[in-house]
């Protein structure tokens, strides 16, 4: 019987913890709608936390960040907006302690090809990869040569979601929504949580 009782206590404080973050993650979402009915966009500081917020959804996350979770941040070359975008992101990361209890690094790094992209990620055993704008003539590119590779992707920009980028942001009818590509998730081995794709706006 007291090992019921201890399953149980177990049991319910994984739920309460699970609440717990879906109702942190609703309040960033609350947020995000406020400023972008004022700005027309999400500020990075409010992206970065969501991103890193998301990846604690992730059940492959611990696995595939290990001692410390590498995320790159990919810029284009001779584009202005993605430079800035990657370098802000990086600062507000970096303001983040931990990820799902892991310490992380974030690194920019150029965009040199999609299918050089996928070796990068291999060799560097990213857990995520965040893409600013500049890449909508790449993204199709991009998903092929990162399928079966073992990352979740992000971008800023809401229209790479139904490329194959694996998670977005965006507001939808005037509410803040969180865009997955599930199909391509899971060819990435990304296994995001049910309470979070409960949230989101799916494509397959």
């Amino acid at each position: 019987m007291p090992v019921v009782h201890r399953a149980c206590g177990r049991r319910r404080s994984f739920a309460v913890r699970a609440g717990a973050r879906v109702a942190t993650l609703l309040a960033l979402l609350m947020v995000a709608e406020l400023v972008r009915a004022d700005d027309q966009v999400v500020p990075i500081q409010l992206e970065a936390q969501l991103f890193a917020k998301v990846l604690t959804y992730d059940k492959s996350f611990h696995e595939r960040a290990g001692q410390l979770a590498r995320v790159l941040l990919v810029m284009k070359k001779d584009h202005a907006d993605s430079a800035r975008v990657a370098s802000q992101m990086q600062a507000a990361l970096r303001s983040i302690a931990h990820i799902g209890g892991i310490p992380h690094e974030e690194i920019v790094v150029t965009f040199a090809g999609a299918v050089a992209l996928g070796d990068l990620v291999k060799a560097s055993s990213a857990a995520a990869v965040f893409f600013g704008p500049g890449f909508d003539d790449d993204v199709d590119a991009i998903t092929k040569a990162l399928d079966g590779h073992d990352v979740l992707t992000a971008g800023s920009v809401p229209e790479y979601v139904p490329h194959g980028i694996v998670l977005g942001f965006d507001v939808v009818s005037g509410s803040p929504k969180l865009l997955v590509h599930l199909t391509q998730a899971k060819r990435q081995h990304v296994s995001l949580r049910a309470d979070l794709l409960r949230l989101a706006r799916i494509f397959e």
